[in-house]
């Protein structure tokens, strides 16, 4: 390659408070399911390395979770650790804000955002903005919260200005030749997706409070030749939440476990035979353990 077409290769974490569509911009981004979503705040709990490659950059993203304000525990407290140490970490910053809302919690993101490393101001659910002569104030607005490397508008959920935002990301790589293949889109294993998209289930079909009392651990991930024979395990904080989780008859859960099931086929092209247990693990959350056992300590 010359000088003007070399490859480019880079780390992208992307950032911001919770619920401001971090996870479906990766999704979207690498055209794959990888990040859990939900109309519910901080539903990521891990940084995620989703993986792009086209024919002149590699594109790594690390989608963080939300920077959490609301619960205080020892797992949130290492949340918050994994974003501030992400962004210390990678060549490129995306920072996530909704179209038209800026307030205080996107104002505690930029008072951690890195003064080395370029950020990329990503405004997002575009969609919704009725009059569209509203974004350009907004915009120069933003433009004094922190001298960012570009600003680009965009719908995730729509799919609207992606390739936009990689053209602003790109000249911001180092030139570096691709460190994944070309067909990888994630470095997660299957074992740590599935337990994810149980997750997921949890927070799309459960209330308000449950979904962030609760883990999910894989305790058996087998394939075999034509199945995948996976046994996991939802920890609960408190012994009255297991009714809810089960539901009557046990419908809920049965919910939860197909739905679950057919993200799994879907991404690894497979069928799953899915059991899942409910057991009661009061103080999980602070419990080191436990937390290093779903890897957050």
């Amino acid at each position: 390659m010359t000088a003007e077409t070399s490859f480019r290769t880079g780390t992208i974490a992307i950032v911001g408070r919770p619920n401001v569509g971090k996870s479906t911009l990766l999704n979207n981004l690498i055209q794959q399911k990888i990040s859990i979503t939900s109309r519910k705040a901080q539903t990521t709990r891990h940084s995620i390395n989703g993986i792009l490659t086209d024919e002149t950059a590699q594109f790594i993203f690390v989608d963080t979770p939300g920077f959490q304000t609301r619960y205080k525990n020892r797992m949130n407290t290492a949340m918050n650790r994994v974003v501030s140490q992400t962004m210390q970490d990678v060549d490129v910053v995306l920072f996530v804000v909704e179209a038209m809302r800026f307030d205080e919690h996107d104002q505690r993101v930029v008072r951690i955002l890195p003064k080395s490393v370029p950020v990329v101001l990503v405004v997002n659910k575009v969609d919704r903005v009725q009059d569209k002569n509203r974004l350009l104030p907004f915009l120069n607005d933003m433009a004094k919260q922190f001298d960012f490397a570009a600003m680009v508008p965009i719908s995730a959920a729509n799919k609207l200005q992606l390739p936009a935002l990689l053209d602003a990301v790109r000249p911001l790589l180092p030139e570096h030749p691709p460190v994944y293949d070309e067909d990888d889109v994630t470095d997660k294993s299957e074992r740590f997706i599935a337990a994810e998209f149980v997750r997921e289930k949890l927070f799309r079909l459960m209330g308000d409070e449950i979904p962030y009392s609760t883990s999910v651990v894989i305790e058996q991930f087998a394939e075999k030749e034509k199945i995948y024979e996976i046994h996991a395990t939802i920890l609960i904080d408190k012994p009255g939440q297991k009714a809810i989780i089960i539901g009557k008859n046990g419908e809920t859960l049965k919910l939860i476990g197909s739905q679950a099931r057919k993200d799994m086929e879907k991404v690894f092209g497979k069928k799953v035979f899915l059991q899942i247990w409910v057991k009661v693990r009061s103080g999980w959350a602070d419990n080191v353990a436990v937390l290093r056992q779903l890897g957050h300590e």
